[in-house]
């Protein structure tokens, strides 16, 4: 029996027709899809011209493993005090992507709310599958953390954060800073987050062969992380796929957004219930028509220009204090 999809807003739809058709992921094509593509420009290159500078970093990263590569973003002239902090892990289902990819995003955000941005490189499946990704993640977050007044930022208002394979890593991350005793995390925006290895909801089959992230990479992606006995496993481990985490008990308040039609829509819907089956903050938006990343795709449309606004809030809301008693 087929599934049928949710439809595209039309604007997504329109956007969707002028974005060139890429052959199907594979193993074998990994290679290429991580080299081709439209060029991302560096950090000088993405701030030229804006009110934000750009500074690139090397910090140590998980026990053994090598340093990281990080590119931190500050207001050209910011505001007194220590700042509010957001790190960032660049999307590509945690196989495909660099932090480049999203500079434009976190460099929109540090002018717009006058933080520092923190964007990070991280190690890549296969060559490096579970735990290595998220363990560089945590390693970075926790020397942000550690580092916040050096950096001239606020510790104490630190949001982890990330679109679909950055944002499973940001709810890992936060998942394993509560377990850990590790870095104070204020609030998780996770934007289409890559969250469910089992690739068993409803969401999941409606888009195979549809849409800008399909069934088939999903699968590749998770295999490639985890392996083949645990890939679609229910009893792989949370901090690869933190749906698969017992408690949700704890966690730092988190937006949740996602596409009505993508694939990722199911699992995120049911992590935010979770949330607030325990008592947890969450504010979840479900966008009619979205497409996986339909931000990035359509991002002068209707739905792309009111989930910006709501992400806005949110942070002004975690951040600044705004709507404080």
């Amino acid at each position: 029996m087929s599934i049928t999809p949710v439809p595209f807003d039309p604007e997504v739809t329109v956007a969707l027709g002028l974005v060139p058709v890429s052959p199907p992921l594979t193993i074998e094509s990994l290679q290429l899809a991580r080299s081709g593509g439209p060029g991302f420009p560096d950090s000088a290159a993405a701030t030229a011209g804006t009110s934000v500078v750009a500074e690139e970093r090397i910090i140590p990263g998980p026990a053994g493993a090598p340093d990281l590569e990080i590119t931190v973003f500050r207001p050209r002239d910011p505001n007194p005090g220590p700042l509010p902090l957001l790190v960032n892990f660049h999307g590509g289902g945690m196989i495909v992507g660099h932090r480049s990819w999203e500079h434009s995003r976190v460099i929109d955000l540090v002018a717009r709310h006058g933080v520092i941005g923190v964007n990070v490189e991280y190690r890549l499946a296969p060559e490096h599958p579970f735990p290595a990704g998220v363990e560089d993640n945590y390693a970075a977050t926790s020397w942000v953390a550690a580092h916040a007044t050096e950096l001239g930022g606020d510790p104490d208002r630190l949001v982890v954060m990330g679109g679909s394979a950055g944002g499973g890593f940001a709810a890992a991350v936060s998942l394993m800073a509560r377990d850990l005793g590790g870095p104070a995390i204020a609030g998780q925006l996770l934007l289409c987050p890559m969250l469910d290895n089992t690739n068993t909801t409803v969401a999941s089959q409606q888009y195979d062969g549809i849409g800008t992230w399909q069934r088939d990479a999903n699968l590749l992606a998770w295999q490639c992380v985890l392996g083949e006995r645990l890939a679609y496993s229910s009893d792989a481990p949370a901090y690869a796929a933190p749906s698969r985490a017992a408690d949700l008990a704890g966690l730092p308040p988190a937006f949740i957004e996602v596409g009505a039609a993508e694939m990722f829509r199911d699992e995120d819907i049911d992590y935010a219930n979770r949330l607030w089956a325990t008592g947890g903050e969450a504010e979840l938006h479900v966008w009619s028509g979205g497409c996986h990343g339909f931000d990035i795709y359509a991002p002068e449309s209707e739905i792309a220009r009111a989930a910006l606004a709501s992400r806005d809030s949110w942070l002004r809301r975690i951040l600044l204090g705004v709507g404080d008693a």
